[in-house]
């Protein structure tokens, strides 16, 4: 796919679609008075690559969009994962491993 490799492609859109799940699951127990998903479990998600399908969940559901301490850790997850993919993309590594999984 050229400098993502498609896994990483895959992964973020797998983890963006978990995230946007968890985001919606919270806000539905947010009105409800139901057990909420703990914030850390939404920003590990995100670290992981699910910040894109976060960001269109919070905007969605206007979740989480005025809470500020949460915006600042979001926008931090977001940071390391963009660091980290970089890394791991201009490193070769995420190439390596495609090539290791699909042969």
């Amino acid at each position: 796919m050229g400098i993502i490799p498609i896994l990483m492609a895959g992964a973020y859109f797998a983890l963006s679609g978990v995230s946007y799940v968890m985001y919606f699951s919270d806000k539905s127990a947010a009105q409800s008075d139901a057990r909420r998903t703990p914030e850390n479990s939404l920003h590990l998600v995100d670290l992981l690559g699910g910040w894109p399908g976060a960001l269109i969940a919070q905007q969605q559901f206007r979740h989480k969009t005025i809470k500020q301490p949460f915006q600042f850790l979001f926008w931090v997850t977001v940071a390391l994962n963009l660091v980290g993919a970089w890394w791991l993309v201009s490193s070769g590594i995420a190439s390596e491993l495609a090539q290791s999984l699909s042969g």
